[in-house]
């Protein structure tokens, strides 16, 4: 039985740097002569997942200037292809890094990005591995879309926000629209109920709240101060008077910390935010 497990083991493994190497028809040939079709169909499955997530993490630990040096003179849809299986902050990064007009191309072409052929990815990987050690998994199939782009947007500031939604409108305004309405801007912190503004209000720091205040409609200062204790109140308007008048580019980093800070609070559960396109629904 020991020979027997060693075997299929040494095979596996073989399996494994042929994927590589060699392509995943190669691997299956290697499999099936091992182990039959059946089994072989399902332990490859899972070598893949396996492998997909491995090259996943190298692409997602690859510092921003990197990124941004690899992709420098690609074409803006291998650069789609690439942010829309990226951490969001990475993407942002990247973007930030972009000319205006590159970038509205590259966030266009991610919102209306479908399904990706295999072919097509072997291609992209090839051209980067002569550029840096960084690889595409072949796993990485289907992906951006509105949502992938909305989420990028969050993390930036106000006036990229802005023309970077112009220049998709631009090309195709019902995509706009849809991305607009997945997003959450700094203004939506009224849409958030009373349990989840308060909680939201625990994470943050008091001055950094006060300075992203300044500029905010009257309607979200008083939803705000509504749902903070009278003296926590009296606190934050003292300190929005203290700062006297400030820097746009310094309110908007606030704007994208807070955003940050809704949206980490609501992938762990922990408060619910209803989109601005009012799809959402609840059961009492």
């Amino acid at each position: 039985m020991v020979d027997s497990v060693l075997a299929e083991y040494q095979e596996v493994s073989r399996a494994v740097e042929s994927i590589a190497e060699g392509g995943v028809e190669y691997a299956r040939e290697i499999l099936e002569r091992v182990l039959g079709p059946g089994q072989a169909a399902e332990l490859l499955e899972r070598i893949q997942d396996h492998m997909g997530e491995i090259s996943m993490s190298k692409l997602k630990k690859a510092a921003p200037d990197i990124l941004h040096s690899v992709l420098r003179g690609e074409h803006p849809q291998t650069v789609a292809l690439i942010l829309a299986h990226l951490d969001v902050k990475q993407a942002v990064a990247v973007i930030e890094t972009l000319e205006p007009a590159t970038a509205g191309d590259v966030l266009y072409r991610i919102a209306s990005m479908e399904k990706v052929s295999p072919e097509m990815l072997q291609i992209v990987e090839a051209g980067l591995s002569s550029k840096a050690d960084l690889s595409l998994s072949q796993e990485m199939t289907l992906s951006g879309g509105p949502q992938a782009v909305a989420q990028v947007l969050n993390l930036t500031t106000g006036s990229l926000e802005k023309s970077l939604l112009e220049s998709i409108g631009d090309r195709d305004p019902d995509i706009a629209e849809q991305i607009k309405n997945l997003m959450f801007v700094f203004e939506d912190l009224h849409l958030l109920d009373k349990r989840a503004i308060q909680r939201v209000l625990r994470e943050l720091d008091g001055k950094e709240l006060a300075l992203a205040l300044k500029g905010a409609s009257d309607d979200l200062r008083q939803y705000i101060t509504s749902n903070m204790s009278e003296r926590a109140s009296s606190a934050l308007e003292e300190e929005m008077e203290y700062l006297g008048p400030v820097r746009v580019k310094d309110v908007e980093r606030c704007h994208v910390r807070i955003i940050e800070t809704v949206r980490n609070l609501e992938e762990a559960g922990e408060i619910v935010v209803a989109g601005r396109g009012g799809d959402d629904d609840f059961i009492e």
